[in-house]
């Protein structure tokens, strides 16, 4: 169930859903369970996932301006950002696996909007594609990077071809599904949705989040460890290499 406040009436019914969650002015009514909070519990685990996860991929975003001074924070944060990547995408596969299958509590709070429900699946597999690609080119090294799996549409596809690839799908999408997340998801980690009473499971929310860190920062070194072969020596000459194979 949703209550609304309507932005315009003249918009198709899809928009119009979109424009008020991202604006903060519709929200899903999530039924609050003992102990873990159920419905209301998972949205708020949700929410604070999806801001760690911008933050992270902001980022990352960043050290992109100069690889060649920030490859070992790229590989840090591109590791960093897997275990975040599926503890969320854990918790909203839950909540649609609870809706689809009947739970009451579930089917009460109802699902999002429609254009967001769409936009959430290709959120995550090409969330999932970036972050699988880059930790193929953390183990096939600099060399590895260049060896042609075959051809698509005249392309040579490599693993930094594909990686490149899921990368600009996964910011196109993501920054549709981030306008009309935003907003609703910093009120929900803020307790700042008008009318929501306490919602049990905090402890347990918070020990998930915490323990998430602490795995995605030992994932980080692991793998910047294994990437010396990215993160030691690449000098000038790799940097234009890499550049040049982006650019092509």
């Amino acid at each position: 169930m949703v209550t609304t406040t309507r932005v315009g009436d003249a918009l198709p019914v899809p928009v119009a859903e979109f424009v008020e969650t991202a604006i903060g002015l519709s929200h899903r009514h999530d039924p609050v369970a003992p102990r873990t909070g159920g419905p209301a519990g998972n949205a708020r685990l949700t929410a604070w996932l999806g801001i760690l996860l911008l933050i992270a991929f902001l980022v990352e975003l960043v050290t992109l301006l100069s690889l060649q001074q920030m490859i070992a924070v790229h590989l840090f944060v591109g590791a960093f950002l897997v275990p975040l990547a599926l503890l969320k995408t854990a918790t909203t596969t839950w909540r649609m696996a609870r809706y689809y299958l009947g739970n009451r509590a579930y089917r009460i709070a109802g699902p999002p909007p429609l254009l967001l429900r769409a936009l959430g699946p290709l959120v995550v597999l090409t969330a999932l594609g970036v972050l699988g690609t880059g930790l193929a080119l953390v183990a096939l090294g600099r060399d590895g990077t260049r060896q042609s799996f075959g051809s698509f549409g005249g392309f040579q596809l490599d693993a930094l071809t594909l990686h490149k690839g899921a990368f600009v799908l996964w910011l196109a999408v993501t920054a549709v599904h981030t306008i009309g997340r935003l907003i609703p998801a910093a009120q929900l980690a803020t307790n700042r949705v008008a009318g929501r009473v306490p919602v049990p499971g905090a402890a347990v929310r918070a020990s998930l989040l915490v323990g998430c860190l602490a795995v995605a920062t030992v994932v980080g070194f692991v793998v910047t460890s294994a990437g010396s072969d990215w993160n030691h020596g690449f000098g000038r000459d790799d940097y234009r290499g890499f550049a040049h194979n982006q650019d092509h």
